[in-house]
């Protein structure tokens, strides 16, 4: 009989969290999990879930206008957004209920409260007064956006935690950022109706996305209505008599709004998380120190997810919870793959990637063949909607092995999913020629682009 009370104990409800005790406990595993607010984590209660219904509500207004083009004749439609609140608060309460049961019907226990590290085998459960113990320990308890502490008025300021539950509807809002979560609730509040700022320091939106598309979507985007302000930060942000708020940004220029979001990353939970008391190390940014296999400096105490800030999506999470599982209950170290990740922006139009984006191939390979194709998507043709898609290829010249893949427009999400099944196995250029095309579909650019658009080589383009 073992001396602990538990073989794993889980601190964070999260879909890593979740999946690893689920995992355990079917295994024969004593597991307890702990959860301090609600179990399904950031993505299920305030992130990738909410969002994508925020998402869908605010994708009708253009619905609605490309209808006429198709022979519908469609009334002046209203918007009720606290409709959109309760209904999106039923889902996510359905969900959570979900995640709940599936880890106690493993055999799991769960507790709804903080859990703090005493040392490298003991968990406080502060909610009930008491300490339990477990053989090894896995934290993953994620991520939260990030304050401004250093912006005077940055308390008048939510986050996208507060953007799920606004009781009204802002007539204007801006935000600061240039990230996905930024530029996606830029999309939302516009398509719902808001007047929308967005705010961004650097020089273009989506940094570390391919240039391409980035380019492009901001173009499409001011095309929209939205207001893109880059190389610009929010300086002062104060109160109106009329509870509306002036918000001062680079160059004294002054923006009225009703709401700021400051969409400016994400950093881990590890505050009072007792990681000193338990000899577990953490890097700059507070992020949990974890080798390949995901074990900390405390060899019993491993860590997942977005606390560990290596790759932060979900997926991520939950195949690094599979590869604890592996490791830890299985004797099969196998640790996490984070190459060439399929990932999307759900902007409007999206965003579907996976692999190098042209800049960071230039960095590693001498010579590459870039394949792009820009035109108008068949479904904005009767509608009138002058909004193009994007689809490019980057190819190692030498090998002929396609390195990346970048798609904008109307379900990239979906395609980067398929697009990266080939890029992780590694197929070449002429494996994509080969393939047949589907017709008629936007996706079959991706194997119909025969010629090379470009060159580059050593750095410097060659038309």
């Amino acid at each position: 009989m073992s001396a602990y009370d538990y073989d794993l104990f889980v601190i964070g409800g999260g879909s890593g969290g979740v999946r690893a005790a689920r995992v355990a406990a079917a295994l024969g595993k004593r597991v307890g999990i702990a959860e301090e607010y609600r179990f399904g984590g950031t993505c299920v209660i305030r992130g990738c879930v909410p969002k994508k219904l925020f998402v869908y509500a605010s994708q009708f207004p253009e619905h609605f206008e490309d209808a006429a083009g198709y022979g519908w004749t469609v009334p002046k439609a209203g918007f009720d957004w606290p409709t959109l609140i309760a209904n999106k608060d039923r889902e996510i309460a359905r969900l959570e209920a979900i995640y709940r049961r599936n880890v106690e019907g493993a055999g799991a226990e769960a507790f709804h409260t903080r859990a703090e590290l005493v040392d490298r085998h003991t968990i406080r459960l502060a909610g009930e007064g008491r300490s339990v113990t477990a053989e090894t320990i896995l934290v993953a308890t994620g991520g939260r956006p990030a304050a401004h502490p250093a912006l005077p008025g940055h308390e008048l300021c939510i986050s996208s935690n507060e953007a799920f539950h606004l009781e009204k509807l802002p007539e204007a809002i801006v935000i600061e950022g240039g990230g996905y979560i930024a530029v996606e609730f830029a999309n939302i509040f516009h398509g719902l109706g808001v007047k929308t700022t967005l705010v961004y320091r650097g020089t273009e939106i989506l940094s570390r996305f391919d240039m391409d598309l980035r380019r492009m979507l901001h173009e499409t985007m001011e095309k929209k209505g939205i207001d893109i302000l880059c190389h610009a930060t929010s300086e002062k942000v104060e109160r109106r008599p009329d509870g509306r708020l002036d918000i001062t940004v680079t160059g004294k220029r002054k923006l009225g709004a009703d709401q700021m979001m400051l969409a400016i990353g994400r950093v881990p939970n590890v505050e009072g998380l007792g990681l000193d008391a338990a000899g577990v190390e953490t890097v700059k940014g507070g992020a949990i120190k974890v080798d390949a296999y995901s074990r900390t400096s405390a060899d019993n105490i491993w860590a997942i997810g977005d606390v560990t800030n290596r790759v932060q999506l979900t997926p991520v999470a939950i195949h690094e919870a599979m590869c604890f599982v592996e490791t830890a209950f299985k004797g099969n170290p196998t640790a996490p793959d984070h190459d060439t990740i399929a990932t999307a922006v759900f902007s409007q139009p999206e965003i579907g990637t996976v692999g190098l984006s042209e800049d960071e191939a230039v960095k590693r390979y001498p010579e590459l063949e870039i394949y792009r194709a820009s035109f108008r998507p068949m479904r904005n043709t009767l509608s009138g909607r002058d909004e193009k898609m994007l689809m490019k290829l980057v190819v190692d010249a030498a090998t002929r092995k396609v390195l990346g893949a970048h798609v904008l427009g109307p379900d990239a999400g979906e395609m980067a999913q398929l697009l990266g099944i080939p890029l992780k196995a590694g197929v070449s250029k002429d494996d994509f020629d080969r393939t047949m095309a589907v017709h008629p579909t936007a996706a079959e650019e991706l194997v119909t682009m025969y010629k090379p658009t470009y060159r580059v080589k050593n750095g410097e383009r060659i038309d």
